[in-house]
């Protein structure tokens, strides 16, 4: 016999918590629960109970939260992403913000100063420039029914990965996301795969033709396509990426990949290009950007531009720097800043990105950066700082992971006059933070919005040497 699950009427929505959850508060335990605002007052019950916290589901809405607005998407509730839509905007804003001052404070116990406002995206819809699908034959059901024959039904979908669920995906009809055509690029590829019977891929036999999607755009009105197959079949591939093109004359960069592999990694894979050039252009300013189909670019171009230009006024450059660029991606803020100083040298571990960081340079005329590829724990020793000089300032952008021990320990030993650490995680960053605070103080705190309607958040910090 299953064991009843506890209920608890007349609950407190009281903050907003890590990952997007809501936290509320039973007999002093923290408990999380998903797609609740702070101030609804709801009858969870509870379906995990562990030592320090409890996991909660709502059965009720008693009283709905000022803060709550309907949300937009047909797939919310379902689909992982944009988890905060039900939140209005300012209150989004209100928890992004003190979720940063609250790791800084629990995590890095080091002295800050006052936050700066965080800075709101203009664009709260259609913001990204980069989404992946997922082909599968094990699309999720709504109107799942046990008496339902699936032998008979079509379970193909086109759409993002279930949250927790590795083998099952949401069969997205409307994607707020990405600006058009991505929308209808995705379902006229859908439409013809059905149409012409070609086999959705299944992750636990490893079995159907086509497994993955990728549609990227730039302001400039690129679009880059890259369908990925589970083996080689060149007459549908042809077939399918003439009808591509030929629908969507717009598309400046048709690809394909060809993945065996178990799992749905690309960036060790062979990229085909069938159409159009091998790389999309994104303008910041004067500096012209190219992305190959691999590189790092940040997802949202509008609010790297606010935070690029918010690194640039942190670093307070006067033309004689040398700075070291660690993660550098694309070599993105590198180019950037470079015309501001004397020389930036950037590091970065996929050898494709170092290679359009160089291109990069080269196509905006841009003759004081280096890059060097590899692992930036190994790459930034003794012999690199003698050999490319001593830097003035360090800017830093690991990803949600942070930053290698080995990293921490020779930025504290060149130490540079000033650090610029950019994170998409605040927990990490107050981690590495706090093992800087002997020699350095953090002067200026700079939260930036990249991600509307999710939890995530950028944060920008200037730490300055002590003396």
């Amino acid at each position: 016999m299953k064991k009843k699950l506890t209920v608890f009427r007349d609950i407190e929505i009281i903050d907003a918590g890590a990952e997007g959850k809501s936290i509320a508060k039973i007999n002093e335990k923290i408990v999380f629960v998903n797609y609740a605002a702070p101030g609804d007052i709801v009858d969870l019950q509870i379906i995990k109970n562990r030592k320090n916290f409890m996991q909660g589901k709502i059965i009720k809405f008693n009283k709905y939260s000022d803060k709550r607005e309907e949300p937009f998407c047909e797939h919310f509730g379902l689909c992982g992403g944009c988890k905060w839509q039900h939140v209005k905007y300012e209150y989004q804003l209100f928890y992004k913000q003190k979720q940063i001052q609250e790791n800084l404070k629990r995590i890095g116990k080091f002295e800050i100063p006052k936050l700066m406002p965080i800075i709101p995206a203009k664009e709260t819809k259609y913001y990204r420039n980069k989404l992946e699908f997922t082909f599968s034959d094990r699309k999720w059901l709504t109107d799942y029914d046990k008496n339902i024959n699936l032998e008979n039904k079509n379970m193909n979908g086109l759409g993002f990965h279930i949250p927790n669920i590795f083998d099952k995906i949401i069969d997205i009809k409307h994607c707020y996301l990405q600006k058009e055509p991505s929308n209808t690029i995705r379902l006229a590829i859908k439409k013809y795969a059905v149409d012409n019977k070609l086999t959705f891929y299944n992750v636990k036999k490893h079995t159907g033709f086509l497994r993955n999607l990728f549609i990227r755009n730039t302001s400039l009105g690129d679009i880059m396509v890259i369908m990925v197959f589970n083996y080689y079949d060149n007459d549908e591939i042809k077939k399918m990426l003439n009808f591509i093109y030929s629908t969507f004359p717009e598309i400046t960069s048709l690809m394909y990949i060809i993945n065996k592999k178990l799992n749905d990694s690309i960036f060790d894979q062979k990229v085909e290009l069938y159409k159009g050039n091998a790389y999309m252009l994104e303008k910041m300013e004067d500096i012209k950007f190219k992305i190959s189909p691999l590189s790092f670019y940040q997802t949202n171009s509008e609010q790297a531009y606010q935070l690029y230009k918010v690194v640039r006024n942190f670093a307070d450059l006067n033309g004689k720097e040398i700075v070291y660029d660690l993660y550098t991606g694309a070599g993105t803020i590198a180019n950037f800043i470079a015309k501001n100083v004397n020389k930036v040298i950037g590091i970065e571990y996929l050898n494709s990105a170092i290679k359009d960081a160089k291109e990069n340079s080269k196509i905006n005329k841009i003759n004081n950066t280096s890059f060097f590829a590899g692992d930036t724990s190994e790459v930034l020793n003794d012999d690199f700082v003698k050999d490319n000089g001593f830097p003035d300032i360090i800017i830093t952008d690991p990803p949600r992971i942070g930053m290698h021990k080995n990293v921490i320990t020779q930025i504290l030993k060149i130490a540079p006059e000033k650090i610029i650490y950019v994170s998409c995680n605040s927990a990490t960053q107050a981690r590495d933070i706090s093992m800087m605070t002997e020699k350095y103080s953090v002067q200026k705190i700079q939260p930036v919005d990249m991600f509307p309607h999710t939890h995530h958040v950028e944060n920008i910090i200037l730490l300055k040497k002590k003396y």
